[in-house]
């Protein structure tokens, strides 16, 4: 069984028992956090696709840490203008493993 959810502004496809990094939630370390933005849920039965939800389902995400991601450098300049500007960003996600999914 597999479900597509929605947080953070990204689309992730999941199974029970994947580790993946999502956009920073508002929670504590080894919380257990429920997802209810499920987009679709597929399995041996067929594919429920929602509208645009799916109604009466949830996802149990277990919370494993909070970090932040690789540095990204933006960089611009002008040619021939003598302007430069370097920037740096690391953005902050919250790694979690996928303990249910209930239809």
């Amino acid at each position: 069984m597999y479900a597509i959810i929605e947080t953070g502004g990204k689309q992730y496809k999941i199974r029970r028992g994947d580790v993946l990094r999502v956009e920073k939630l508002d929670a504590e370390e080894g919380q257990i956090v429920e997802i209810t933005k499920i987009l679709a849920i597929g399995g041996e039965e067929g594919l429920e696709v929602g509208k645009p939800f799916v109604e009466d389902a949830k996802v149990t995400l277990k919370i494993l840490e909070h970090g932040k991601g690789e540095k990204i450098l933006v960089f611009k300049y002008k040619p021939k203008k003598k302007y430069r500007k370097l920037r740096g960003h690391r953005q902050p996600y919250t790694k979690v493993s996928v303990d249910d999914i209930i239809a």
